[in-house]
């Protein structure tokens, strides 16, 4: 079966996806449906433990209070499983 990925743009509906999630201290399943009607920043990066976008990161996480007080949720997601997350 062959895979077909649908690329991300402005102003375009992301696709629907589930995944086991690190929420909170709890691993969680969480799909984009359940955000459905909300703002929802789904901010993508390459690995826990890794060097590779630090700023952004950072940038994000200082952030955050401001997205919440808006009413943003940020989902961020990265290749690693929760149980990495966790540590």
């Amino acid at each position: 079966m062959e895979e077909v990925f649908e690329i991300a743009q402005v102003g375009r509906l992301a696709p629907e996806f589930e995944a086991q999630a690190l929420v909170g201290e709890k691993i969680e399943t969480v799909a984009l449906e359940d955000y459905k009607g909300k703002w929802v920043v789904l901010f993508f990066y390459p690995g826990d433990f890794t060097f590779v976008c630090p700023t952004e990161l950072v940038a994000v996480a200082e952030r955050y209070d401001e997205f919440r007080s808006m009413g943003v949720t940020v989902l961020s997601i990265s290749v690693d499983s929760p149980h990495v997350h966790k540590a």
